[in-house]
């Protein structure tokens, strides 16, 4: 949209233009009845006359409207003369000028902010009068008085038409903007895809986008009521089918939807396994309902996203994100994960450090690069992308001092030290930058590929957007689809011939216990470690250093007795995955296979099986934390259909009775340990 059109819907969009009758004016120049005469000459049929005959006032006010269209102005309904039913009847009309007469005064309220809009009125004296005469005993309407003297310039062919007078969405094109709305697509490609339809140039429809906007809007508030009351039938309904099914609600003062949090059975399973890091993204909304969405994004062990739950707010504020977070928590039986990633917003930072204390909050790094463009491009110019390669380089640095430093310099070089953005991301660089990070665990997802999935993987949600009493349901079947896709990317991975680069026996026992994303990534470690040399400093204590470097390195503190191993790197605490440099150490110490503890089970080829289930972890709380999730997996499969419901029950009486057949004490089970081992 041009500027120049853009100026002409400002002045224009007047309210007050709107309105079909205004009995507070009185500037229109009237002729007394005696002005009025029959024309006698040929009158052009276009244009107005007096003593033009009509059979109704609205036809009228039709012919009238495609004469203003056609001069370049607008029209509205002004004053009127008599009452239907009441003695004569309504005997006389005025239209006039959509600038006619003067701004209305608004009756100021306190409660109320005024909006300061420029009005289109100027006091035009252009009208058209009808009266209502008979005529051999047909009543019918005449011209009795017509000006077409304006004192404001008017408006070109392709300029009138944004008035909005002729501004109009017909029921069929309502019905099109519906059907769009329900499928999630913007206003602008609405419009376009529309334009393409009806095979006219961009901007030439008969509305605009703020007047679908508008509809959209209106709808919203006529429906959304009945809409809650379907949402929550709808929950209602899901929780009926399967008990493991979660949601929250509340209710505002006038008995309104006012947040609604749900999560689904495999979700609340999976949270169980990979819920340490989650990413909570705020950042979109519903576009037929413009109400805030948040999203809780995790990684599984296939390093594919899974979802684990689903919020949507009437507003972002700290009371609400409290809400939301509280509800996630209470579906997750009060799990807080590690980490949580989350947008820059003030109002979920200070949710998060009162809701879970104890989880580190950080910001999602490509949410923040999202940004860029808009903030520095036109600052820095040509210079744009080298600034952005050397700003990756901090980012990704190991070093808080090195960082520091090169943060410094860089402001130097592009002469930054102004620039309100530079001086915020210095201030927040605790939460966003890896020197600062590194001891908390991420599972990956700073990495920009990891971004780039979850980011696609929340967009097939944002694509499922339809009326709100379906979301729920239709978010059902796009994690349904993404799980299937999940399953088969999950084969394929599992089918593939791992290629062994080192020979080294620690790296087929890796390649035995992790799944092929994880061993990957420990693969990529494991050659790199060769590229190393180590030195003992002292009885427990490695220096270890690339073999090109003669000062620097990391520290490994290695515990052969406990078999605990750690680096200074803090690569395994920030991706559970063993770094190098503790890698080249156990290398040298003659380790033959990496410690269980260094193999966490969130990498691990998880097996579901009871039979194989003692040999994921010897931790007594992880075991039964994924006890817990198969028994949820279990009642949610079970609770499907009738049949799968008493082989279950038949099955796990049998398989108490057996469990309470054997030792509950502590002896008992370290002599089922100690049988194992033999």
């Amino acid at each position: 949209m041009s500027d120049e059109t853009r100026m002409i819907m400002e002045v224009y969009d007047d309210p007050s233009d709107q309105r079909s009758l205004s009995l507070g004016d009185t500037s229109s120049t009237e002729e007394s009845p005696e002005d009025t005469r029959l024309t006698l000459e040929s009158p052009d049929d276009d244009i107005p006359y007096i003593g033009q005959r009509f059979l109704t006032h609205d036809a009228a006010y039709e012919f009238y409207s495609e004469f203003a269209k056609h001069c370049g102005f607008s029209i509205r309904r002004h004053r009127t003369e008599g009452k239907d039913g009441v003695g004569k009847g309504l005997t006389r009309r005025y239209f006039v000028c959509h600038r006619a007469g003067n701004t209305p005064i608004k009756s100021s309220s306190e409660s109320k902010p005024q909006r300061n809009r420029k009005s289109s009125r100027c006091g035009c004296q252009a009208y058209l009068r009808i009266s209502k005469t008979p005529d051999l005993g047909i009543l019918e309407w005449r011209v009795t008085g017509f000006a077409n003297h304006h004192n404001h310039e008017l408006l070109e062919p392709n300029q009138v038409r944004f008035l909005p007078a002729y501004r109009t969405i017909s029921d069929a094109d309502k019905n099109r903007i519906f059907m769009f709305a329900k499928t999630g697509i913007s206003v602008q490609q609405m419009m376009r895809l529309m334009e393409l339809e009806k095979c006219v140039e961009p901007g030439y429809l008969p509305f605009t986008e703020k007047d679908v906007r508008n509809l959209l809007q209106a709808f919203k508030k006529f429906d959304q009521e009945d809409d809650n009351i379907d949402l929550l039938r709808m929950c209602k309904n899901i929780k009926d089918k399967d008990p493991n099914f979660r949601y929250e609600y509340t209710i505002d003062a006038n008995n309104r939807l006012e947040n609604i949090a749900w999560s689904y059975a495999s979700s609340i399973q999976s949270y169980g396994l990979f819920g340490d890091a989650v990413v909570f993204d705020t950042t979109h909304r519903l576009t037929a309902f413009d109400m805030p969405l948040g999203i809780w994004v995790g990684l599984n062990n296939y390093g594919m996203p899974c979802f684990f739950g689903s919020v949507i707010l009437r507003e972002e504020s700290m009371r609400s994100f409290s809400w939301a977070l509280k509800a996630f928590s209470g579906f997750m039986n009060g799990k807080a994960p590690k980490t949580i990633l989350t947008d820059q917003n003030i109002c979920l930072k200070e949710a998060i450090s009162i809701e879970m204390p104890r989880t580190k909050h950080a910001l999602c790094i490509w949410l923040i690069v999202a940004k860029f463009p808009s903030w520095f491009n036109a600052v820095l110019g040509e210079r744009y992308n080298e600034w952005k390669e050397e700003f990756n380089r901090l980012y990704k640095m190991e070093m808080i001092q090195e960082f520091e430093i090169g943060w410094g310099d860089m402001v130097n070089s592009f002469g930054l030290h102004t620039n309100r953005h530079i001086a915020n991301l210095y201030a927040l660089r605790a939460l966003w930058a890896l020197p600062y990070l590194r001891d908390n665990f991420f599972a990956g997802m700073t990495i920009s590929g990891q971004a780039k999935s979850i980011n696609s993987f929340i967009q097939r949600f944002l694509s499922a957007q339809t009326r709100l009493a379906h979301f729920v349901e239709q978010v059902a079947v796009a994690i349904d689809f993404k799980d299937q896709a999940g399953e088969q990317q999950t084969m394929q991975q599992n089918l593939q011939n791992i290629c062994l680069k080192t020979g080294a026996p620690m790296e087929s026992h890796a390649a035995s216990v992790l799944t092929p994303f994880a061993f990957e990534k420990l693969q990529e470690e494991l050659v790199s470690a060769a590229h190393y040399a180590s030195f003992q400093l002292e009885e427990r204590v490695f220096l270890v250093r690339h073999h090109t470097k003669l000062e620097g390195g990391r520290k490994v503190i290695w515990s052969p007795q406990d078999d605990i191993i750690s680096c200074t790197c803090n690569n395994f605490e920030f991706s559970g995955i063993l770094c190098r440099h503790a890698l080249r150490v156990l290398s040298t110490m003659n380790c033959f296979q990496i410690p269980e503890q260094y193999l966490p089970i969130r990498w691990r080829r998880i097996n579901f099986s009871p039979i194989k289930l003692h040999t994921l972890q010897s931790d007594h709380a992880e075991r039964v934390q994924v006890l817990q999730s198969m028994v949820s997996t279990l009642v949610a499969e079970s609770a499907k259909t009738k049949d799968r419901l008493e082989i279950a029950t038949e099955q796990v009486m049998g398989l108490l009775s057996r469990i309470r057949e054997q030792p509950s004490s502590t002896q008992g089970m370290r002599d089922i340990h100690m049988h194992r081992i033999r």
